[in-house]
């Protein structure tokens, strides 16, 4: 099991459209992480600064790093850009930033 976080930028006054897209998250995003091996998967997010913060659990053979060439999640990235800091107009993935794990207990 591999450990992955990251961290993105929520837009200013967006947050409970970001908790309701993802209350109503579509089946096939749902399904696209399962098929690439995603599992316990979290999101926090952090008031002082709009950060959300991803934590997940990869299968160790996992297709994590490919989920980005999907149509579905270019479509998801299309419907989530007027809420988070995104890469460009054209270019709607969000910006992030994976996170160092420096400490973990189990």
């Amino acid at each position: 099991m591999i450990r992955r976080s990251f961290r993105m930028t929520l837009k200013e006054g967006k947050l409970e459209e970001y908790k309701k897209a993802h209350d109503e998250v579509w089946p096939e995003i749902t399904q696209a992480l399962n098929n690439a091996g995603v599992t316990n998967y979290s999101i926090y997010y952090d008031k002082t600064d709009n950060a959300l913060f991803e934590y997940m659990e990869l299968k160790d053979k996992n297709t994590f790093d490919q989920l980005e060439e999907l149509e579905i999640l270019k479509k998801w990235n299309i419907f989530m850009q007027p809420l988070l800091v995104t890469k460009s107009k054209e270019n709607a993935s969000p910006i992030i930033s994976e996170l160092t794990e420096v400490f973990h207990h189990n």
